[in-house]
């Protein structure tokens, strides 16, 4: 996959600031994306740095004396294994006629890498770089990528036990080894068992409490359980939208867990036809689409909510963007049809379009105001800049 946007998208915010950091989950492709930008960076020279190499590590123990002479491109890869670098950068990208441009690499928000953002702010702009999705590897493997996910050596698999055997594997080296290189001290064992508990709440509105007794822990461990996998990627506490009517409207986040195929993974399905007889099939396709809808819309923090009421109103998915409020309902049906909900929430947060997004192919018009499309052509002309 060559990934041509992000790379595009590196490449404008090089011209705005003199440090990019790309965050994302470990092997969703980081390290290929910044290899293939480099290779076609003509400002200089590169060099590349690999935290978890023992050898860039120790170069890199002195980063001042390893990086001040360097020039054009500079990669540091795995920089949450070393966070004391960001103090150091500032100091080189504010050096008068700065002969560098720096791209570093986490596996971990910005939030979780905090120096990044009180270090080098105003300095350093972020890009999140997700796994595979449907506008990259076609729409044609839709079914695929749903049941497998988009991280490459999942989604490229040379079968369905190897993709989910590599699934396996990731998990165990996310909690055994990630977690803790992040400084963060919880046992895998634990973690490992809530991540597999909330995958019966994916879709679901987040309950501390419940979570909580479920678990046998206090609320605030359960709020910090769900922030590290939020930090890590491997969790989406989706916001709820207050809008200012007389209902009573939900205000607890709703959960999913970003990756179908981890998720697939967390509950034992192995392959598509046990996917399709399991009970959380429905919640699953809603997770994938709304992720899939997120990333086609390249949206940001503070772009994309849910809104719930507690008159049983609600909308999987609003996208306040650019002026713009887009509304979407995810349905797991061949059947789409237009709810009193989906009306009422045409109504309440006066949308400027509505769509309801199921498994088909093809674009249904319900009323004169609200489309049903099937997720594969949704992607395939919001990724076309000629269709329509």
């Amino acid at each position: 996959m060559e990934r041509p946007w992000y790379r595009h998208r590196i490449s404008e915010l090089f011209e705005v600031h003199p440090a990019v950091a790309i965050l994302g989950p470990r092997q969703c492709g980081k390290t290929t994306l910044a290899r293939a930008y480099a290779q076609g960076y003509d400002a200089g020279p590169v060099t590349l740095f690999d935290l978890e190499d023992p050898t860039d590590a120790n170069l890199l123990n002195n980063p001042k004396l390893a990086l001040q002479d360097l020039a054009g491109l500079v990669i540091i890869d795995e920089v949450q294994r070393a966070p004391g670098l960001f103090e150091v950068l500032r100091v080189l990208v504010d050096r008068e006629g700065n002969p560098c441009r720096f791209l570093v690499l986490g596996s971990a928000s910005r939030d979780l890498i905090r120096q990044s953002s009180e270090t080098l702010a105003g300095r350093i702009a972020h890009m999140e770089l997700t796994p595979f999705a449907l506008t990259e590897t076609g729409s044609e493997a839709v079914q695929r990528l749903w049941l497998r996910g988009g991280f490459p050596p999942s989604f490229l698999a040379r079968s369905e036990a190897a993709s989910t055997q590599w699934r396996k594997a990731y998990v165990s080296t996310f909690l055994e080894r990630d977690i803790p290189s992040l400084g963060i001290d919880i046992a895998p064992r634990s973690l490992r068992r809530f991540w597999a508990m909330i995958t019966h709440y994916h879709g679901q509105l987040v309950n501390y409490s419940e979570l909580g007794r479920s678990f046998g822990v206090a609320d605030t461990t359960v709020r910090r359980y769900l922030d590290v996998l939020s930090a890590t990627f491997m969790v989406r506490q989706l916001p709820p939208w207050f809008e200012n009517i007389k209902k009573r409207q939900v205000k607890r986040p709703k959960l999913y867990l970003r990756d179908s195929g981890i998720f697939h993974n967390l509950l034992g399905v192995a392959d598509r036809a046990a996917l399709q007889r399991h009970p959380k099939l429905g919640a699953s396709w809603e997770g994938f689409a709304i992720e899939e809808i997120l990333r086609l819309h390249h949206v940001e923090e503070g772009e994309a909510y849910f809104w719930n009421t507690h008159g049983k109103a609600e909308l999987d998915l609003l996208l306040i963007k650019d002026g713009k409020r887009s509304g979407f309902e995810v349905k797991y049906t061949d059947t789409p049809k237009v709810t009193p909900s989906l009306r009422l929430a045409r109504d309440d947060l006066a949308l400027d379009e509505l769509t309801v997004v199921y498994p088909g192919d093809k674009a249904i018009p319900l009323t004169d105001d609200i489309r049903a499309v099937g997720l594969s052509k949704l992607i395939s002309d919001g990724s076309d800049p000629q269709a329509n």
